[in-house]
């Protein structure tokens, strides 16, 4: 039977988990990167040990790890946004990103935004309904969704995930 060799089949499945660590491994790297700004001793940066920590949980290699803190200490081009949007119905939405360069993170994203019918919003309007905790962001009130805007605002939400420069996404409704 044509098309169905095992081998083959392990190649793609390879290639599928390669993608996907290398994605993850992106992104603490520049979570390491940030944190090591406050120093780049992990005994005296709490913050750095605790992302050095969650690197070591995902098997990041111990060398990407120094590379990362490394890049801060002589670059220390990395910066956070925090963006506010407004998605369909007006459910709010929260990206918070790590970019070297601030402008294109911000086209990209305001490029999914008016793609799935989301508008930016003014800085601070919209985080006074959002707690900030150690996890993150969680919504002070659950607006009422219909189905198709819940379903809307996951792909939304799964397409800006996608990106590098997007360290997580906060969204008023569950789900």
């Amino acid at each position: 039977m044509a098309g169905h060799s095992k081998w083959k089949q392990i190649k793609h499945k390879k290639a599928d988990t390669d993608e996907k660590r290398a994605k993850l491994f992106s992104k603490l790297a520049n979570i390491i990167t940030i944190a090591a700004r406050g120093g780049a001793d992990p005994q005296f940066n709490p913050t750095l040990r605790s992302a050095i920590e969650t690197a070591r949980k995902n098997q990041m290699p111990q060398a990407n790890v120094l590379r990362a803190v490394k890049r801060a200490t002589e670059h220390g081009d990395l910066e956070m946004l925090l963006v506010e949007a407004y998605g369909p119905e007006g459910v709010g939405i929260l990206v918070e990103a790590i970019t070297d360069n601030r402008n294109r993170t911000m086209n990209e994203i305001k490029s999914l935004f008016k793609d799935h019918d989301a508008k930016l919003a003014t800085p601070g309007s919209l985080l006074w309904s959002f707690e900030k905790s150690a996890e993150g962001y969680t919504a002070k009130f659950a607006p009422t969704a219909s189905e198709a805007v819940r379903e809307r605002i996951h792909n939304l939400v799964e397409k800006l995930e996608e990106r590098d420069d997007v360290k997580k996404v906060y969204t008023a409704i569950d789900g």
